[in-house]
Parts: structure tokens; C-alpha cells; sequence
């Protein structure tokens, strides 16, 4: 029953972890394309940032969303019966 509880706690350190560091990679990576689209056409600076920041969003939710499940794995664990 305890060994339950405490993989449930590895595994949502792992989900909020790993997603929070490919939710850093995928925005880090995709703003330097964006700063190296923007200096070679500076006319579509203002198209390319929208779709950007629509990007970023997504990807943000992506990674709440497993933050969200692991804590709610966390709180209420339904492994555990009570």
C-alpha cells in the first residue's frame, strides 16, 4: 500500500519534469527559429509571431494539462483504495 504511494510520487515527479523540460526545449528551439526567420524576412515578422505565441500556448497547455493529472494522481490517488 505504501510502496503504491510512493511510485505514485516518482511518477509525477517524472510527468511534471520531463514535461516541463520539453516544454522548455520546444519553446527555446522555436523561438531561435522565429529570431532567424525574422532577420532573414522582416516583412513577416508580424504573421510568424502570432503563429508563434499560438504555439507557445499549445504547447504551455500541453504541459499543464500532465501537471494537472499529477496532481491529481497525487491528492486522490485512485490506486489506493480507502
Amino acid at each position: 500500500m505504501e510502496q503504491v504511494v510512493g511510485l505514485v510520487a516518482v511518477a509525477a515527479g517524472l510527468i511534471i519534469g520531463l514535461g516541463a523540460l520539453g516544454a522548455c526545449v520546444g519553446i527555446g528551439i522555436m523561438g531561435s527559429r522565429f529570431l532567424e526567420a525574422s532577420a532573414r524576412q522582416p516583412e513577416l515578422m508580424n504573421t510568424l509571431q502570432t503563429k508563434m505565441f499560438l504555439l507557445v500556448g499549445l504547447i504551455d497547455a500541453a504541459f499543464i494539462i500532465g501537471t494537472g493529472i499529477a496532481l491529481w494522481y497525487t491528492t486522490a490517488n485512485p490506486f489506493v483504495k480507502s
